[in-house]
Parts: C-alpha cells; sequence; structure tokens
C-alpha cells in the first residue's frame, strides 16, 4: 500500500505519493460512531450512537479490515490496545510484512540493546513489499546495525556524566533534561538512547526516582526550563502525566515546562480529548515531536497535531537526518510544507548520533549543508530547521549553517545568497581582529 497524507480520508491508497493535499482544520467536528454503550469494546451490531473523537483514514480501514478483521474501530482507536498490541516478535510482522532476507536474520537473532516494537497503527503505513520503504528502515531491524564503526558509543552525548541524580540530566544552565519514562510505543532503530530502554514491555514507573529528580530541579534555581522526554512521556497515562507537570509548575523558578514525543507520529490514538484538556491547564507548555518523512503525515497524525494546537501548544518538529531516507532536499521541503500546513513549526534538523550500529543511517555533514542551502531563500524561514550536530563528549548542540558569508573587501563583508550571487554590505565599523 502506498501513502496517503493530510486528511485525504475519503479515497482508497492512490498510487504512489504526488504531494500535499488540503488539510482540514476543525479536527473538533466529532463524527457519529455505533457502538452498545453498555460493553467496553462494542460489538459491531448498530445500536446507539455516540460521539467519535478520531480521524478513521482509508488506509487504516483497509489495513484493519485486512489483518484486524475482528477488530472494531473503537478498539482501534483505543491508545491502550494499540500499546498492548504493539508487534515486537519476527512471527507477528512476517504476517504484516514480507519480510527480506536480511529483517529476518535480524529479528531472528538480535542480540542489540533496543528492542522491536511498532504499533499496529504505524505497522498500517508501512510498505510490506519494498524493505527500502523510508518507515519500514525506520523500524524493523537489519543485519548492519551489528557493525560497529569506529566513533560509536552506547552513550556518544556522555549525558550519564551531566546526570546528577537518576533520570535528569543537567548539561545547560538554565534547563534540564528530565527522563521520566524508559518506554516507547515504536522504537527507532537509529535511538540516540537505547542504552536506556527497557525491555520487559511492563511499563513500570518508578516514583522514588521522580520524587529525586524533582527536588534537584526545586532545589537549584538556575533552572527555568524542564524538557519531559525519555524513552516518551506520552506513554504514561494522563494521571501520571499530571502529576509531574503538576508538581513542576508548582515550582517558582520554572517558567517553562517542554514535552518530547513522537506518540502523535507513532500512536495518535493517544492525543485524546481528556490528555489535551489536562495538559492546557499547565501553560506555558510546549511540544516538540520527532517527524522522519513526508508518509508519517496522515489524517490520523494531523488531526492530533491540530488537536494539540488547538489546547494552546506549540508545537515544533524535531527530525533526524538519514541516509536514503529523508536526505535530499525535495523529501525534506515535502515533509517540512506538510509540517506547517498542521502548525508544527520545524525547529532541529539533527546530525545521526553515533551509536552503535546506526553507519548505515548517517549521512556525510554536507549533506545537511546541502539540504539546509537547498531550502533556505527557496521557502519561507518558517520552513527551514536548524541543522545541528549534538557534539560527541557532551558538547552541546552546534548549529551548523552553508557559507554564507565569504570575506571581507574594502571594508565591505562579501555575502553570498541563496542564488549563488554575491553582494556587499558596508561593514566599516568592522576591525583587522574581527575578519577571519
Amino acid at each position: 500500500m502506498e501513502s496517503e497524507t493530510l486528511f485525504k480520508e475519503e479515497e482508497e491508497p492512490p498510487g504512489p505519493l504526488t504531494g500535499l493535499v488540503n488539510v482540514e482544520n476543525k479536527v473538533s467536528d466529532f463524527f457519529l460512531f455505533n457502538a452498545e454503550l453498555s460493553q467496553s469494546y462494542p460489538t459491531k451490531q448498530k445500536s446507539d450512537r455516540v460521539l467519535f473523537p478520531f480521524k478513521d483514514s482509508a488506509r487504516s480501514r483497509l489495513f484493519r479490515t485486512r489483518h484486524y478483521p475482528d477488530i472494531t474501530r473503537l478498539e482501534w482507536f483505543d491508545w491502550h490496545w494499540q500499546m498492548r498490541n504493539a508487534i515486537r516478535e519476527v512471527e507477528t510482522l512476517s504476517q504484516i510484512i514480507n519480510l527480506s532476507d536480511n529483517e529476518r536474520q535480524a529479528m531472528m537473532h538480535h542480540s542489540g540493546a533496543l528492542p522491536v516494537s511498532i504499533t499496529p497503527y504505524y505497522a498500517s503505513l508501512l510498505n510490506p513489499n519494498d524493505p527500502s520503504d523510508p518507515l519500514r528502515r525506520c523500524v524493523i531491524p537489519v543485519v548492519d546495525e551489528c557493525l560497529h564503526t569506529e566513533g560509536e558509543e552506547e552513550d556518544p552525548l556522555c549525558e550519564d556524566v551531566d546526570s546528577p541524580v537518576p533520570g535528569i540530566i543537567h548539561r545547560y544552565p538554565d534547563r534540564a533534561l528530565f527522563l521520566v519514562t524508559d518506554t516507547c510505543s515504536t522504537y527507532c532503530r537509529y535511538c540516540t538512547r537505547s542504552r536506556i530502554i527497557e525491555r520487559s514491555h511492563h511499563h513500570l514507573v518508578d516514583f522514588n526516582k521522580w520524587e529525586r529528580a524533582i527536588q534537584y530541579i526545586a532545589g537549584n534555581k538556575n533552572i527555568r526550563d524542564v524538557l519531559l522526554s525519555g524513552g516518551d512521556p506520552l506513554t504514561l497515562s494522563d494521571e501520571k502525566l499530571e502529576w509531574l507537570l503538576m508538581r513542576l509548575h508548582k515550582i517558582p523558578h520554572i517558567e517553562l515546562l517542554r514535552i518530547g514525543t513522537k506518540v502523535p507520529v507513532v500512536l495518535p490514538q493517544r492525543i485524546t480529548p481528556a490528555l489535551t484538556a489536562m495538559l492546557k491547564k499547565y501553560h506555558p507548555l510546549w511540544m516538540s515531536i520527532h517527524i522522519t518523512h513526508p508518509k508519517e503525515l496522515t489524517p490520523e497524525m494531523s488531526a492530533a497535531c491540530i488537536r494539540l494546537a488547538d489546547a494552546g501548544i506549540p508545537l515544533g518538529s524535531q527530525t533526524v537526518l538519514l541516509a536514503d531516507i529523508n536526505d535530499d532536499v525535495v523529501t525534506m521541503t515535502r515533509l517540512v510544507h506538510g509540517q506547517l500546513q498542521i502548525r508544527v513549526r520545524p525547529y532541529y534538523l539533527y546530525q545521526c548520533d553515533p551509536i552503535p550500529g546506526s553507519s548505515h543511517f548517517r549521512t556525510p555533514i554536507s549533506k545537511g549543508l546541502e539540504i539546509i542551502q537547498g531550502m533556505r531563500g527557496h521557502t519561507t524561514g518558517y520552513a527551514v530547521p536548524t541543522y545541528v550536530v549534538d557534539a560527541p563528549g557532551g558538547g552541546g548542540k552546534i548549529p551548523l549553517l552553508p557559507e554564507y558569508a565569504i570575506g571581507w573587501e574594502n571594508g565591505a563583508l562579501l555575502l553570498r545568497n541563496y542564488e549563488g550571487n554575491i553582494f556587499r554590505y558596508p561593514d566599516n565599523h568592522a576591525k583587522l581582529k574581527d575578519i577571519h
């Protein structure tokens, strides 16, 4: 099956993705759903009509009919069902995907730190017959993961060195990273924190660790900004997540809370009206969403993002640059344009971190600079993310730009624009020592 994106709901998935379509902005218009009110999961018989608060794309309906014929629409859109039924075993995945020998061997003999987990929803987006499908490459392992090359480390960013208490990474003076869970609903094969991901699927929460982390934040008045990450914070229940937000919101010197997540992309069913009603109580609250490829911009994902935006949550995207997945100007431009349509501002484009077994994902730095140069000036600045390398050894995020300032001549700064033309800016106040 090919991709269906941005609210193109009434047709069956057409051919290859030919472009982005118009976005419906009013995702709060619920459609009617027939269900038995007296049962936890309704039968398929028509009964009382209840409001159903989710988009249901043609692609999802077709996939559900083919692979989950006994599952009702209500079950499919229950995020707990999606989590419980995440695909983790080669036997289950091979019933949905025609696995290549490479993929099958990697799953059967997998010994790395990162387990396999794919929500049924996200599995519906994978091309079952093409091992080079970009989304498929992101979540299904291959034997290249066993190849460890020079410079790769379990903790290449040295986060553990900057962890004063379990769960806190305090690298920058005024902000702290709070790892609130070690669970994700779907695991990306290039995950920077694969070393901490749990494998039991029990999704347990360590409240004692949370308490120590909160006490650390409360005791450091320089911290004004807390980013909840993990794992994925949105895999927590509403109650646990609100407990965390409420505790942090009460700390006087905390001015801003942020959540880093891929849930709207891989588990959009999680973005319920109840969740957004809870989140909006803790403004200013921002959210960074991990988005990889235009194929992820489905009606379901788009509706989830618009629901979050309608709750007053500013949304930014974080995209990892991946070889043969999104490492060209055309793909990246389609991605950022699609994000803007659903009110997600492109924020960071990350160079892939050198974790063990990631060499087949990493691109040359020159490729990232080429993409930025190919977008800057050719589209709105709102669509151009900041390209960064998270420096190995704990150096933090370092932004990279193409060379636009090319030197000085007779008191003028020489500038190259997006078309490659050279212009002069009178910089008469520049001193000799400023000129490199």
